[in-house]
C-alpha cells in the first residue's frame, strides 16, 4: 500500500518544499515562513477515519481464509483418492473379497484414477479462463459424487475402473481451480499459508482413507467419501468470484463489489482495485478471444519459463516416491519386515502428514519456498536411501534364513520420509501453481501444470510393481532417493523465491520487466 503524507493536527497548514517529505504533525503557532511572507493558513476539520498503510490496512484475515478453506474443500477429495488404494486393495485380494482381483488388476485400480485426471486438469483450465473460477470450481464436483457412487455399488471390477476415472478426472479438474482461487482472492501476506491449504486437504483425506478403510469395508468406504464433493458443491455456491478474474472480463465494478465481500471494512479497498486496474493498463491485459491470441500467450517467455520449471518441480518430487508409499502404504510396511501392525502404521503415517502439513503452511509464510524444497529434496533423498539399504539386508535375511533385525529402522525411514515431504515438496509447487503464471492463461497453465504433475504421479505408481520386480524393492527406493537428492542441483539454480511478493512482481520477473525478485528489505511475508 502506497505511503501517504498526512498531518494528524486538528489546525494544519500545508506547503510545498521541493524534494522534502513531510511526516507527522506541524505546530500552528509559528508559521512557516518563506521569503518573510507570511503564508496563508488554510483550516481543514478533522479527517474522518481512514485506513493507514501496512498491517492497519489489510483486510479481514478471516474473510480470506473462509473462503480459501471452502474453496480447498474439494482437495480433500484429491488424497481421497490417492489413499483409497491402500487399505482396498489389501481387502479386494483377500480370498473372502466379493470382488476377486490380480495383480495386475490392483496396479490398474490403483494408478487408474491418474489417468483421468490429466483430462481434468486440461479441461479444467479452459473452463476457468472461460467461464470462472468459482463456476469450474461448482462443475468438478459432479464427476467426483459420480465415481465414488459407482464404486459403492460396483458389482465387477470394470463398475471399479469407471469409478476410479472419473473420480481421478474430478481431481485433476479441482486441483489448479482451488488453488489459483485461493491465490487470487488472499493478499500476499496471507497467500502462502492459505496456498498451502490444498496440500493440508490432500493428506486430510489420505488420513480419513487410511482411518475408515482400517474399520469398514472399501464400498462402504466409496459411499462415505461422496460426502465431501457434496458438502464442497453447496459451499462453492456462497463464495463471490475471484476480483482477478472480473477485471480480466472487464467487470470493474462486480470486482470491487467482490473484493469488498472478501476483505471487509478494514482494507483500503479503493488502493488495492485500482493497483489491479494499473497493472492490467500497463500490460494490456485483455481476455484472450481465438486460438491464435491463446497460442501466443501460452508460447510466450513469461509461461513458458515458469511451467518448465513447476513440470520438472513435479516430475522430481513425484519421483521421490511419496506416492508409491501412498497409494501403497501397508504393502510397503508389509515388506520391510516392520513388526507392528501394517495398518495402524499406516494411519500414523497419516497422522504425521496432516500434522507436518499444517507445520509447513506456517513454515511456508516464514520460511519461503526454497529453503523448504531443500529440506524436502535433502531429507526425502537421505531417508528413501536409508530405507533401500535396510531392504537389501532384508533380502539378505530372507534368502539365508535369518531373523530380521531392527525393525524400527524402516518404519523410522518411512515417518521420517514422510515429515520431510510435507514440509516442502508437498506445499511449494501447488502454492507456485496459483502464483507464477500470467493472469491471462493463468487457468489454462495451471490446468497444463496439474496436468503434468499428475502424469508423473500416474508414471510412478503405475511403473513401481515393475520396478520391483527388476531391480527389487531396495532397487526401487534406491532409484527414488537418487533422484530426490539429484534434484537439488535443479533446485538451487532454477527456483526463483516468490514469498512476500504480489502476483503482478511475479508476472513482471518472469516476463523479463525486472531482473530480480529479492528486495533489500521484506516488510510483508507470504
Amino acid at each position: 500500500m502506497a505511503d501517504e503524507n498526512r498531518c494528524d493536527a486538528g489546525e494544519s497548514q500545508t506547503f510545498e518544499d521541493e524534494g522534502v517529505r513531510n511526516y507527522g504533525s506541524m505546530n500552528d503557532s509559528t508559521p512557516f515562513l518563506q521569503n518573510g511572507t507570511s503564508p496563508i493558513i488554510t483550516k481543514t476539520p478533522l479527517p474522518g477515519k481512514t485506513v493507514k498503510p501496512g498491517k492497519e490496512g489489510r483486510g479481514k484475515a478471516f474473510k480470506q481464509i473462509m473462503a480459501s478453506f471452502v474453496a480447498n474443500l474439494g482437495t480433500i477429495n484429491t488424497g481421497m483418492a490417492f489413499g483409497f488404494s491402500a487399505t482396498a486393495l489389501p481387502q479386494l485380494k483377500s480370498a473372502d473379497s466379493s470382488i476377486q482381483i490380480t495383480e495386475n488388476e490392483a496396479s490398474w485400480i490403483a494408478s487408474l484414477s491418474s489417468v483421468g485426471t490429466p483430462i481434468g486438469c486440461i479441461i479444467s483450465g479452459y473452463l476457468m479462463d472461460a467461464i470462472g473460477r468459482r463456476r469450474t470450481l461448482i462443475i468438478t464436483e459432479v464427476p467426483l459424487i459420480m465415481g465414488w457412487v459407482l464404486i459403492a455399488c460396483a458389482q465387477n471390477v470394470p463398475m471399479i475402473y469407471l469409478g476410479r476415472l472419473l473420480i481421478g478426472f474430478g481431481s485433476g479438474m479441482v486441483g489448479a481451480p482451488a488453488r489459483v482461487y485461493t491465490c487470487e482472492v488472499s493478499q500476499p501476506h496471507l497467500r502462502g499459508m492459505l496456498g498451502a491449504l490444498a496440500s493440508v486437504g490432500v493428506s486430510t483425506g489420505v488420513l480419513i482413507q487410511y482411518v475408515i478403510g482400517s474399520v469398514t469395508s472399501w464400498n462402504i468406504l466409496a459411499g462415505v467419501s461422496a460426502v465431501i464433493p457434496i458438502v464442497s458443491l453447496l459451499g462453492m455456491t456462497l463464495l463471490p468470484e475471484t476480483p482477478n478474474y472480473l477485471l480480466t472480463q472487464d467487470k470493474p465494478d462486480k470486482a470491487e463489489t467482490s473484493l469488498a465481500k472478501l476483505r471487509g471494512s478494514t482494507c483500503n479497498l479503493q488502493d488495492e482495485i485500482q493497483k489491479m486496474k494499473s497493472f492490467k493498463e500497463k500490460n494490456h491485459v485483455e481476455p484472450l478471444k481465438t486460438p491464435k491470441e491463446i497460442l501466443k500467450a501460452l508460447l510466450s517467455p513469461s509461461t513458458l519459463k515458469p511451467f518448465g520449471i513447476l513440470a520438472l518441480y513435479f516430475f522430481i518430487y513425484q519421483w521421490c516416491g511419496v506416492n508409491t508409499i501412498t497409494f501403497y502404504a501397508v504393502e510397503v510396511f508389509e515388506t520391510s519386515g516392520a513388526t507392528l501392525d501394517k495398518y495402524w502404521l499406516t494411519i500414523s503415517m497419516g497422522i504425521l502428514r496432516v500434522i507436518f502439513t499444517v507445520v509447513g503452511c506456517i513454515l511456508c509464510r516464514r520460511c519461503g519456498r526454497r529453503p523448504l524444497t531443500f529440506v524436502s529434496a535433502f531429507g526425502c533423498g537421505s531417508t528413501m536411501i536409508t530405507l533401500s539399504v535396510y531392504l537389501y539386508y532384508v533380502q539378505y535375511w530372507k534368502d539365508n534364513d535369518l531373523p530380521p533385525q531392527n525393525s524400527w529402522i524402516p518404519v523410522a525411514s518411512i515417518y521420517c520420509f514422510t515429515i520431510f515431504c510435507t514440509l516442502g515438496y508437498l506445499i511449494v509447487p501447488w502454492i507456485m501453481i496459483g502464483e507464477v503464471y500470467p493472469t491471462q492463461v493463468r487457468g489454462i497453465v495451471g490446468g497444463m501444470t496439474t496436468c503434468a504433475a499428475h502424469l508423473s504421479i500416474f508414471s510412478v505408481v503405475k511403473t513401481f510393481p515393475y520396478l520391483k520386480h527388476s531391480l527389487n524393492d531396495y532397487g526401487a527406493f534406491g532409484l527414488y532417493g537418487s533422484i530426490s537428492i539429484a534434484g537439488m542441483a535443479f533446485f538451487y539454480v532454477f527456483l526463483p523465491e516468490t514469498k512476500g511478493r504480489t502476483l503482478q512482481e511475479i508476472e513482471d520477473y518472469f516476463c523479463g520487466r525486472t531482473k530480480t525478485l529479492k528486495k533489500a528489505s521484506i516488510t510483508e511475508t507470504a
